[in-house]
């Protein structure tokens, strides 16, 4: 990173323009975020070149797939160091252009497909670098009941609330889905709660920009006049502008809420009383032109709507985070296909996919309180493992000397090795016994238990 910081360091302010956007109300302790976004010079702090260093870093941590030109992120620096002295110019002279985005789809984990817009890997990062200029000001007037996507929030502290409203006896949610949200939301009402914020016109059509860049599709570039694209770094933040007005009604109105990303929850103390609110939010979000999915929401029993994989069981007046069943499902799936026993890879191969998935799903729901289920996972997952070795082995007299090294008796390796090989079965009755559970810690294998 070092050769990085020269090459920014190439394309700094002079000196004098630096002063004039320190004039501008840039450096003052006193400044708060919220007043820093009113500068007409904020575009200078864009690019910045300790802003644009933090954002080149962001975007080669954060990877992803190359745009419509076919950059990689690897390639960044390099392009870097040749034309973003130009960009620059650009950007402030406000004659930079955004270039069409790339459409690509992910499956949802319900099912169905999930569309994305990939920027070109330089609007990442200069998306990137507005969205490290625009967020603290921004943040600092949202909702303390908004958890998704903001600094030092995440969806931990969203479930820790949602449950805290269950236990003070709020029984009943009013469960909001918003009908294709990001692909919804309306290009003039957003710039309109932008303007309001920010005075630098270049900034503002700047973003107007990206929202309007079209969608490469099949070789023809498709305009775009609605939606904010799933996959630019400055899409979150911009949803959570548009939802802002509705956070700040249900906050006039005193109401419990609890909002991730465009997952909105409302707990009350009767049906009745959800009803009435729910009627109202489909007014809400009408006037912001979003509509609400009849079919998947719903005013119901707060412990039979799970909030982001975890549902809630009542136990001895305790309130407790539970793992969801469809969360359950979804990671039963997911180890499925990772030892399915026809894939042919080596089982150190297929252990340290696991460890990949695992680690990651262990450390998002530590937060339930259902450690006889963590226990069965890890149980099935093991014994999918020693079904996945004897199918490796097949033949008899592997099987017989592996289990031997493994320090099976000679009559377990022998009704193992010599009898019907049906994987499943087997690896379940006698496996167990040969196969130890330090094997696969040994290789490797987080458990899932505490």
């Amino acid at each position: 990173m070092a050769q990085e910081s020269k090459q920014l360091e190439l394309f700094s302010s002079p000196k004098g323009e630096a002063q004039k956007a320190a004039g501008s109300g840039q450096a003052s302790p006193a400044t708060t975020e919220t007043e820093r976004l009113a500068t007409s010079a904020l575009m200078e702090q864009v690019v910045n070149t300790s802003n644009i260093e933090r954002a080149m870093k962001r975007v080669k941590r954060n990877k992803g797939s190359c745009g419509i030109d076919g950059m990689t992120v690897a390639e960044l620096p390099e392009w870097f160091r040749h034309q973003w002295p130009g960009v620059r110019e650009h950007l402030l002279l406000d004659t930079y252009q955004p270039q069409p985005i790339r459409r690509a789809t992910i499956p949802k984990p319900g099912g169905g497909q999930r569309e994305l817009g990939i920027p070109t890997v330089v609007d990442r990062l200069i998306q990137q670098a507005l969205l490290q200029v625009l967020q603290p000001g921004f943040d600092a007037g949202f909702s303390e009941h908004s958890h998704g996507f903001r600094p030092g929030r995440k969806a931990h502290d969203a479930v820790s609330e949602a449950r805290q409203y269950i236990q003070a006896g709020k029984r009943w949610v009013v469960d909001v889905d918003l009908e294709k949200f990001f692909d919804r939301v309306n290009h003039d009402m957003l710039m309109g709660r932008l303007a309001k914020r920010l005075r630098d016109r270049r900034v503002l059509r700047l973003i107007r920009g990206y929202l309007n860049a079209g969608v490469l599709v099949n070789g023809v570039v498709v305009e775009r006049y609605q939606g904010t694209p799933q996959g630019g770094p400055l899409s979150p933040l911009l949803a959570n502008v548009y939802l802002d007005e509705v956070d700040k009604e249900l906050g006039r109105r005193g109401h419990a809420f609890v909002r991730y990303a465009d997952d909105l929850r409302v707990y009350v103390g009767s049906e009745q009383a959800g009803h009435r609110v729910m009627r109202s939010l489909v007014k809400l979000f009408g006037k912001l032109k979003l509509r609400v999915n009849d079919s998947k929401s719903a005013v119901a029993e707060a412990h039979r709507r799970p909030f982001l994989g975890f549902a809630f069981r009542r136990r001895g007046g305790t309130v407790k985070p539970i793992l969801a069943t469809h969360a359950r499902k979804r990671f039963k799936d997911r180890i499925r296909q990772l030892t399915r026993r026809v894939r042919g890879r080596s089982l150190d191969t297929v252990i340290a996919e696991l460890r990949s998935y695992i680690t990651g799903w262990k450390a998002y729901f530590r937060l339930a309180e259902t450690p006889s289920v963590f226990k069965r996972l890890g149980g099935w997952i093991r014994h999918r493992l020693r079904a996945y070795l004897l199918k490796q082995w097949k033949r008899g007299p592997t099987m017989y000397r592996e289990l031997r090294k493994l320090g099976a008796s000679h009559d377990v390796a022998g009704a193992i090795a010599y009898g019907p090989h049906k994987w499943w079965r087997t690896s379940h009755r006698l496996m167990n016994g040969a196969v130890f559970n330090r094997f696969f810690q040994g290789r490797g294998l987080p458990g899932l238990e505490a």
